[in-house]
């Protein structure tokens, strides 16, 4: 396909990434204005640098829906090299909050290598695995060679240490491979031999015992590891049907930790209810179906793994922090797609968006030509 000649773009994803983009910047402010008021005496300091990073987002989006698919396959080993490096550097010289080395501090603001680990690895694995074909099925000189590499960068991400992203990023994996036609059983072999790994990591560490036991039972430590479920319990106990409204949420009045952050759902279900969420999350169920509907008609296997990668990225994040904001999930620290506040997150759902809708015009063009075939 000539990837100079391009379609117009799904307009429904287009559309869906503004609504999220614009209701997240509302709920941020909504969020935060109280803890923003206390530490910088204006309501508007977090919204304002949501803002700056929207910009900046939104502007790599529009970058990447017109860069030729071509380009990210030639790019794909620099990606690899450069977010090593990365991830190298931010475990030695790398600010370390509660406990966590994960971000870099950058004139004012904080960037975390992490987060854009996840888009490199999908281009690395559409990548690789679009090249390969059916040797990917080959364990020995298809599956291992790829495996050690994601591997590598999952123990770089784990030594931050964060979890959450160790199993978004484990989740594209696995799901690039199945649509890439890598041999089912050696997925279940190597997924059966990583079963004790994740046994291990979740009990060797004392803060991850913690959160499950908080999962399981948050009322057996109220005051303690349980606290944050219970609160965001609360507000959407408080939302009840219909919510309280807009700017009138009781829990963000530094009740609920991380309100604006990876709690933002909470504060979501206080103001505006179980209405409210319902059709949030039909809006990222729309989003997650036109990102389907633009891998599945691509006829390039590169852009279909790569597509598929990213929606899975998108999907798997939402359903993690939802999942702990309501107690059905232990809690991960993994922000709401385009609505929590981080700059990282927002950047990268942005730019990966951008990419889906460069897929999006392919598949426009293709069809316009087909057509126009046709009526010779």
């Amino acid at each position: 396909m000539n990837n100079k000649t391009r379609g117009r773009p799904d307009f429904l994803l287009l559309f869906l990434t503004f609504f999220l983009v614009g209701f997240g910047l509302m709920m941020i402010f909504s969020a935060s204005y109280p803890i923003a008021i206390a530490k910088y005496d204006t309501s508007w300091h977090y919204v304002v640098k949501q803002g700056v990073f929207a910009l900046l987002g939104l502007f790599l989006m529009f970058i990447f829906m017109n860069v030729p698919l071509s380009k990210w396959k030639k790019a794909s080993p620099f990606l690899l090299l450069f977010t090593l490096l990365m991830l190298v550097f931010v475990l030695i010289g790398g600010g370390n909050v509660n406990g966590a080395t994960r971000w870099f501090a950058v004139g004012g603001y904080t960037l975390q290598p992490s987060e854009f680990t996840k888009l490199t690895v999908i281009v690395y694995l559409a990548t690789i695995i679009s090249r390969k074909g059916k040797r990917i099925r080959d364990f020995r000189r298809g599956l291992m060679p790829v495996m050690t590499v994601v591997g590598i960068i999952l123990l770089l991400v784990l030594k931050q240490p964060d979890f959450g992203t160790v199993l978004i990023l484990s989740s594209i994996a696995v799901t690039i491979l199945l649509v890439g036609d890598a041999d089912l059983r050696h997925l279940f072999l190597l997924g059966t031999a990583l079963i004790p790994v994740f046994v291990y990591l979740t009990f060797s560490k004392s803060y991850r015992l913690q959160r499950i036991n908080s999962f399981l039972s948050p009322m057996d430590d109220p005051k303690g590891s349980g606290y944050q479920l219970i609160q965001s319990l609360d507000a959407f106990k408080h939302g009840g049907l219909s919510g309280t409204g807009i700017g009138h949420s009781i829990q963000k009045l530094f009740y609920l930790p991380e309100a604006y952050t990876d709690f933002i759902f909470a504060v979501i279900g206080e103001e505006l209810g179980f209405i409210g969420t319902s059709l949030l999350i039909i809006v990222f169920f729309l989003f997650v179906w036109r990102g389907f509907a633009a891998a599945f008609r691509s006829e390039d296997p590169f852009a279909f793994m790569l597509g598929i990668g990213i929606v899975i990225m998108i999907f798997v994040q939402f359903l993690l922090n939802v999942g702990a904001a309501i107690g059905i999930l232990p809690i991960t620290d993994v922000p709401l797609p385009f609505i929590s506040y981080g700059g990282s997150s927002l950047i990268l759902c942005l730019a990966s968006t951008g990419i889906l809708l460069n897929i999006s015009r392919l598949n426009h063009n293709r069809r316009q030509e087909e057509r126009r075939n046709l009526t010779k």
